[in-house]
């Protein structure tokens, strides 16, 4: 997997926050989708990344801190000039040996700009997701929290863009309540006008507890369709792309080996995929 460090900041575009939103409730984390328009010449992909350059200042001087972000809707223009939505959610960390508490940098940047301000974006940057060149393809996408970013993008490409889809997509996505399912709640349900694509279908996983922060019961929600899981990867022609938190690995390992039957059915599986370029993932 790369690192940061291995992206080049040298292409530089200033970029103007045109809305910025915060789409979940006041008593819940902080996620905004903000909008940005950039300058000419810059040309982002839904199957791409791009960087956010933050001016910081740390115990070894002034420094540039470097943070890579999905696209979360599809490209646009405005008086010729590149639109693109991402979405961020406002972070912190306790220090596992003093025990403070620091905020994230670039989240907490982003979170606090205001329409009309001026950010630097690099890039464009390639994402391991990439559209299968066969329609009859499968795809298990697998998201939690902002994870949900590069698929939102990704689903729409296919169904407005590529068009007539005939393999069958299926959405898995974490969040610790429905209020927090952002595109796939009432409010903010754009991902929602695709239920009527026969080959589309979302499943949400919560927290049983969210008050009392109860993990997400994503592998609960991925084993309850058991059946249709197996018969999809029983199929040569099968992606599976995950985007989310480190923790996501232990909840996958768990349902698909369930699913399969045992760990080592699953560890097969999943190594079959990963030689057949049809496993990536983007794990924060």
């Amino acid at each position: 997997m790369a690192h940061l460090a291995d992206f080049n900041t040298e292409r530089k575009y200033q970029a103007t926050i045109k809305k910025s939103e915060r789409l979940t409730p006041p008593d819940t984390e902080e996620v905004r989708e903000i909008i940005l328009e950039v300058d000419p010449g810059f040309e982002v992909r839904v199957d791409q990344s791009f960087g956010v350059l933050v001016k910081t200042s740390g115990e070894f001087g002034k420094g540039m801190h470097h943070r890579l972000y999905s696209v979360a809707d599809l490209p646009a223009k405005s008086n010729g000039k590149p639109l693109i939505t991402m979405l961020v959610k406002r972070c912190s960390y306790v220090d596992e040996f003093s025990g403070e508490l620091y905020q994230g940098v670039a989240s907490n940047y982003l979170c606090d700009r205001k329409p009309g301000d001026k950010i630097t974006v690099t890039g464009p940057f390639e994402l391991p997701f990439v559209v299968p060149e066969d329609k009859q393809a499968n795809l298990i996408l697998i998201g939690m929290g902002t994870g949900i970013a590069p698929f939102r993008a990704f689903v729409k490409h296919i169904y407005k863009n590529v068009k007539d889809w005939k393999g069958k997509i299926r959405l898995f996505y974490g969040a610790r309540s429905g209020l927090e399912l952002l595109y796939l709640n009432n409010k903010d349900g754009d991902l929602t006008n695709y239920y009527d694509e026969e080959t589309f279908e979302a499943f949400h996983a919560l927290s049983p507890r969210p008050h009392w922060a109860d993990p997400i019961e994503l592998d609960k929600a991925i084993e309850d369709r058991a059946a249709e899981i197996v018969e999809i990867l029983s199929q040569a022609n099968t992606y599976i792309y995950v985007a989310g938190y480190e923790k996501i690995h232990e909840m996958l390992n768990k349902a698909f080996s369930k699913i399969l039957g045992s760990k080592e059915k699953w560890a097969t599986r999943k190594a079959e995929l990963v030689a057949g370029k049809k496993w990536a993932e983007i794990i924060y």
